[in-house]
C-alpha cells in the first residue's frame, strides 16, 4: 500500500495553474485531469473498504462517496452533456452520488451516505476507471476548438475534486477520532512547522481592490473585483497558538458567557466544549487526535479545529477581534502575513455574502456557491489538507459558525492607534 506523503508537502505557490505549460491543449487536459484523479486515489490508498464506508456525522461523507461523487461530476457535466454516445456506467449512480445539484435531478439524502454498503469500494474504483478512460479518450479526440470551450468546465471539475480531497482527510480524521483505538491515517504525518512570535502590522486607511482580477481560474464567488475601504487596522502576522489557547482555557474561557455570542455559548454548552475539536485530556495532559493518531498538544503549533464561535470568544478574551476578509486579503497580498497558506484556514468576521454585482453562472453549476450565501462565515488562506495548486489569495472558503472538524484556526486583529 502506498504511504501518503504529508499533505502540507504537496502545497505549491498560491495561484499556480493546474495546467502544464505546453501548447498542446488535449495533452494539457489529460495530464491535469490524471494528476488530480491520481491524487484522490493516493489519499484513499491507506483506507480499508470499511474505512471508506464510515460517516461519523451528517456534515461528513464517506471516502467512498467522495471518490464516487467527484467521478459523477465529470460523467454528469462533461461526458453526459458533451461526449456524443457516452453511456453512463450505472443507471443508479446519478441518484446515489449527486450532492446538492437540484437541477441535475433527485439525490440520496446527505446524512444517509454512510448507509450505502453497495456499491462496494471496489465497484467505485471500477467506476472511476471507466470514467477516467472515457474522459481521456474524449480529450484526445474532441478537437481543439471544442476543447477550448470546455476548459472552464474542466477547471471547475478539477478544483471541485481538490475540495473533496481535502474533505476526505478532514472527514476520516473525524471518524478515526470517534474510534476508541484511535487509529492513524498516516503514522509518519507531522504537523507543519509554523512561524512564532508576537508581531503586528498596520494597514493604514485606504481604498483597495478586493476579489479576483484576470482570466485565471477562480470560483464565481471570488468575483467581481471591486473596491473597498480598508483600515486603519492592525493584524497579527502570526497565527494564534495552542499555548495561547491553553491560557484562554485556564482562565475559564469556555465558561465565561460574556465572551461569547449567545448562539455560540448555547452551542458550547450543548456540545460540552471544553477545548478545541479532537482534543482530550488524559492523565492531566492535553492530547489531540491527528492524522498520525493521538499526539501531545504542541504549545508552539497553531491552534486547530476551532469554530467561529470559539475564535470570536478567544478574540474577545484577548481584547481584540477577528479580521474582515478584506483586511486579510489586503495584508496577504502585501506579503504581511506569516503562514497564510498551508497550515490552517483562518476565520474572518465577514459573513459569506455576494460581492457587489455578483451573478451566479447559468445552469446547474450556478448552484455551486451562490445558494449557500447565508448564515455562514468566510475563511481565508488554506490548510495542511489543501491539495496542490488549490490556494490563492482571493479564495473564499465558508462554513457555518459551529463547524470545527476542518483544519480551522485564526489570527487576530486590533484597532489601529
Amino acid at each position: 500500500m502506498t504511504k501518503p506523503a504529508s499533505a502540507a508537502a504537496t502545497l505549491v505557490a498560491p495561484g499556480r495553474s493546474l495546467f502544464p505549460d505546453s501548447g498542446d491543449l488535449a495533452r494539457n487536459l489529460v495530464e491535469a485531469f490524471l494528476q488530480v484523479r491520481n491524487e484522490t486515489e493516493r489519499r484513499a490508498a491507506p483506507l480499508s473498504p470499511e474505512d471508506q464506508l464510515i460517516q461519523s456525522m451528517p456534515d461528513a461523507s464517506p471516502a467512498k462517496w467522495h471518490r464516487a461523487h467527484t467521478t459523477w461530476f465529470y460523467e454528469q457535466f462533461l461526458l453526459g452533456q458533451h461526449c456524443q454516445g457516452y453511456q453512463s456506467f450505472h443507471p443508479d449512480y446519478a441518484f446515489l452520488f449527486n450532492s446538492y445539484y437540484v437541477s441535475a435531478g433527485p439525490r440520496h439524502a446527505r446524512h444517509q451516505r454512510g448507509d450505502l454498503t453497495r456499491p462496494s469500494a471496489e465497484e467505485v474504483t471500477a467506476y472511476r476507471r471507466h470514467v477516467d478512460a472515457a474522459v481521456v479518450k474524449f480529450f484526445q479526440t474532441a478537437g481543439e476548438e471544442a476543447l477550448s470551450k470546455l476548459v472552464p468546465l474542466v477547471e471547475v471539475g478539477l478544483n471541485h475534486e481538490q475540495q473533496h480531497q481535502e474533505l476526505m482527510l478532514t472527514d476520516i480524521l473525524h471518524a478515526f477520532a470517534q474510534n476508541p483505538i484511535l487509529p492513524a491515517y498516516d503514522p509518519s504525518w507531522r504537523f507543519p512547522v509554523s512561524t512564532g512570535g508576537d508581531q503586528w502590522i498596520t494597514l493604514n486607511e485606504g481604498i483597495h481592490s478586493i476579489g479576483h482580477a484576470g482570466d485565471s481560474f477562480h470560483f464565481d464567488n471570488e468575483k467581481p473585483a471591486h473596491r473597498a475601504l480598508v483600515g486603519p487596522v492592525r493584524l497579527a502576522r502570526n497565527l494564534v497558538t495552542n499555548a495561547e489557547w491553553l491560557a484562554f482555557m485556564a482562565d475559564g474561557g469556555y465558561r465565561t458567557a460574556a465572551l461569547w455570542l449567545m448562539d455560540g455559548f448555547a452551542t458550547s454548552i450543548s456540545e460540552e466544549w471544553q477545548a478545541p475539536g479532537h482534543w482530550r485530556q488524559i492523565d492531566g495532559e492535553w492530547r489531540v487526535m491527528t492524522l498520525a493518531g493521538l499526539r501531545p498538544v504542541d504549545p508552539n503549533a497553531p491552534v486547530c479545529h476551532v469554530s467561529y464561535y470559539e475564535a470570536d470568544a478567544f478574540a474577545r478574551w484577548s481584547g481584540r477581534h477577528l479580521p474582515t476578509e478584506m483586511e486579510w486579503e489586503v495584508a496577504a497580498r502585501a506579503g504581511h502575513l506569516n503562514d497564510a497558506f498551508g497550515i490552517v484556514w483562518q476565520w474572518t468576521r465577514s459573513a459569506y455574502a455576494p460581492y457587489p454585482g455578483y451573478r451566479a453562472v447559468e445552469g446547474a453549476l450556478g448552484e455551486y456557491n451562490g445558494k449557500f450565501m447565508v448564515n455562514q462565515f468566510v475563511l481565508r488562506g488554506s490548510s495542511l489538507a489543501t491539495p496542490q495548486a488549490h490556494s490563492r489569495i482571493t479564495y473564499r472558503n465558508f462554513f457555518y459558525p459551529h463547524h470545527r472538524w476542518q483544519f480551522t484556526g485564526l489570527r487576530l486583529a486590533d484597532y489601529a492607534d
